[in-house]
């Protein structure tokens, strides 16, 4: 059976660098999901980007968030967590770029689905992520 896919949801414009490094970090770890990067490559007007996207996250298995400083206000993020939800694509939060258990959330996402960036505790988010929403 081939690795699950994961959407990478960010705040692009504070958190690029922690969605390149937890992407280069999946790469060299024996992560048990392949991450597909199908962020926006360009602007669109928002009907489009929000077509585009859903359509994406609907071919995934999950959405991990990347849970930044300033990630109450990355309108996108919440966007794309409604979108996993309206669709059962189950979600999780990491935390990135040094926000924590105190750090604001963006809309839809739950406290005690968010962990710290560990690979042994990806990894068991991961399993436990395909046990729920349309994976089960």
């Amino acid at each position: 059976m081939s690795n699950p896919r994961a959407f990478i949801s960010f705040d692009f414009d504070h958190d690029e660098t922690e969605r390149v490094l937890f992407i280069g970090q999946s790469k060299l770890s024996k992560s048990p999901f392949n991450i597909e990067d199908w962020s926006s490559k360009s602007s669109l007007p928002q009907s489009e980007w929000e077509k585009l996207i859903e359509e994406k996250i609907n071919k995934c298995n999950m959405v991990i968030v990347l849970v930044g400083k300033t990630m109450s206000s990355a309108t996108g993020v919440a966007k794309e967590i409604s979108f996993a939800k309206a669709n059962d694509v189950p979600v999780f939060g990491v935390y990135v770029d040094g926000a924590n258990t105190v750090s604001n959330l963006p809309s839809g996402l739950q406290r005690n689905r968010v962990i710290s960036w560990g690979w042994t505790a990806i990894a068991s988010a991961i399993d436990q992520m395909m046990k729920e929403g349309k994976n089960k």
